[in-house]
């Protein structure tokens, strides 16, 4: 039993010490990939997406080192065709770059050496099992430790393209690192012979120019289609409930702090980190670490491509932004639009991705606090926090009663860069109008046509919990009356919805006059 091979079950047995929500179930779709010629697997997703967790279950289970039977066999993997057939058949070569990387750096090795690095490390520990190969090379010595142990290998790499985002200036050391890849994995002389199966995760998916063709043969899921791996990305909502209903927690607000990943055909998925955080604190807030990444693109935000900083500040107030991911190149170098500023997001984890309506939006709270945060400081985050001021006070206003005075706010801020070019319907009406009240997001939970009594509210904001605010109900007019608007809340019972909410409710008429480009206003209380 080494580090870097065969590196044992130790790891897995301490996550089943803590709190574990089963993902064995992974494992058996990595069990249809291996022998075959699928039997490549990149996956990439965000950091604190349980890729690491990932990794060391999966050594648990392959590692012909130990046995593990008495860890899986209550587990839902234990429950498939071929559970045992796998189970710890295989030498594994458990490879965390990033670690490498770190080790490099404390003792100033220059990135060009790291991938010596890695061989070297996975070599050292092969000759300690079987001297008698010592000399040959690193393929020629894992080759006859397959002929002599009559067990292939399996790869599992974490944060394979650390080295490569690292390296971004140092095509060397990129050259170097992606011919030690293409040594194990397009190597007709070794891949056939002695590999089963590779499973491998990064950030970011496989660049698009050719460059890293050393893992060109690999099947690579993304975030923006995880496909069978959807519900291992993250925790599932019926796993998240459990959690909640185990510790006591609350568990909408839960789901307005951490939910959010949507996948077709398999509903929500929630950030395993902030959730698993959140029950062990008793608390839900931020616990969103950032990143030097994330920061960067900050940088590019603030150049502006195309609009760029109102498409962030209509993501923070909670709007759909339709983006197109094709033309994005897989680095964090190569900005040609907007669309691959946004697509990084997604790839981040502080975008969510709509494949049926290609669309991207924050996800929940916790990200939109991270999202305000990284914004501090910027170009973006003064014309923001002005936004914010104005938003406020219209809130404090709307709450007083006051309808002159959201009257003038709203006209404000239709003259802002934040308003539609063509203001020439109700639905552009809506769109100032959730920008307007945008800092309502810190205290209520915004819902857009809200099925209420006798017909569908335009917009609710509902105080979150704790919050000693009244709730709010409003509806928008064009070309008609704010005391029409304010007539149809009460005619058509939309605060029948709120019926359990127990609290104050505002009712709120808003119209546009388009004759005399003037916006009024009606509060009443109810």
């Amino acid at each position: 039993m080494g580090i870097y091979l065969n590196p044992g079950n130790k790891g897995f047995q301490e996550m089943l010490q803590s709190e574990y929500v089963d993902k064995t179930g992974l494992i058996a779709l990595v069990n249809m990939t291996v022998g075959t010629t699928q039997k490549l697997t990149c996956i990439s997703r965000p950091r604190r997406f349980g890729k690491s967790y990932a990794a060391r279950m999966l050594c648990a289970y392959y590692d012909c080192s130990c046995d593990s039977r008495e860890l899986f066999d209550d587990k839902e993997i234990a429950k498939t065709e071929g559970y045992l057939l796998h189970m710890n058949q295989y030498h594994v070569v458990n490879l965390d770059i990033a670690g490498f990387l770190s080790e490099a750096a404390r003792v100033n090795i220059p990135l060009l050496n790291v991938p010596n690095m890695i061989a070297d490390a996975v070599y050292g520990e092969l000759i300690e099992g079987y001297p008698e190969l010592e000399g040959k090379s690193l393929t020629d010595a894992m080759i006859g430790c397959v002929e002599k142990s009559g067990k292939e290998f399996v790869f599992i790499i974490d944060e394979w393209d650390a080295l490569i985002r690292e390296a971004k200036g140092d095509t060397a050391a990129q050259k170097k690192y992606l011919n030690l890849l293409r040594e194990w994995f397009k190597n007709s002389s070794f891949t056939p012979k002695a590999v089963a199966a590779a499973y491998m995760t990064g950030i970011l998916p496989i660049k698009k120019d050719g460059s890293q063709s050393a893992i060109s043969d690999f099947w690579e899921v993304t975030i923006l289609d995880p496909g069978r791996f959807a519900e291992f990305t993250g925790f599932t909502e019926n796993e998240v409930r459990s959690l909640c209903g185990k510790y006591g927690m609350d568990f909408e607000e839960v789901r307005q702090w951490y939910d959010g990943y949507d996948f077709s055909g398999h509903g929500s998925i929630y950030n395993p980190y902030s959730v698993m955080c959140a029950v062990r604190e008793q608390k839900c807030r931020s616990y969103w670490r950032r990143t030097s990444a994330a920061e960067s693109l900050m940088t590019y935000i603030n150049m502006d491509f195309e609009g760029l900083q109102e498409i962030v500040a209509r993501l923070i107030s909670g709007e759909e932004i339709e983006v197109r991911t094709n033309r994005f190149e897989n680095d964090f170098e190569t900005f040609r639009s907007r669309d691959d500023v946004l697509t990084l997001l997604i790839h981040l984890g502080y975008l969510t991705w709509n494949e049926e309506e290609g669309t991207a939006h924050v996800p929940n709270e916790e990200v939109r606090a991270e999202f305000e945060q990284i914004l501090e400081g910027t170009g973006v985050s003064r014309k923001w926090m002005e936004l914010i001021g104005r938003s406020g006070k219209l809130l404090e206003d709307t709450v007083a009663g006051n309808a002159e005075a959201v009257t003038k706010a709203i006209e404000e801020i239709r003259e802002t860069q934040y308003a539609p070019t063509f203001y020439n319907d109700e639905q552009a009406l809506r769109y100032v109008i959730k920008f307007a009240y945008v800092a309502a997001i810190d205290q209520y939970l915004k819902v857009e046509e809200l099925p209420s009594g006798k017909g569908i509210a335009d917009v609710v904001y509902l105080p979150k919990r704790k919050s000693l605010l009244p709730a709010l109900v409003v509806e928008l007019k064009w070309n008609k009356s704010a005391g029409g608007a304010l007539q149809q809340i009460k005619e058509r019972k939309y605060p029948a919805v709120l019926e359990d909410y127990g609290g104050e409710i505002v009712l709120v008429g808003i119209n546009y006059d388009a004759v005399k480009k003037e916006h009024s206003c009606v509060i009443e209380r109810s």
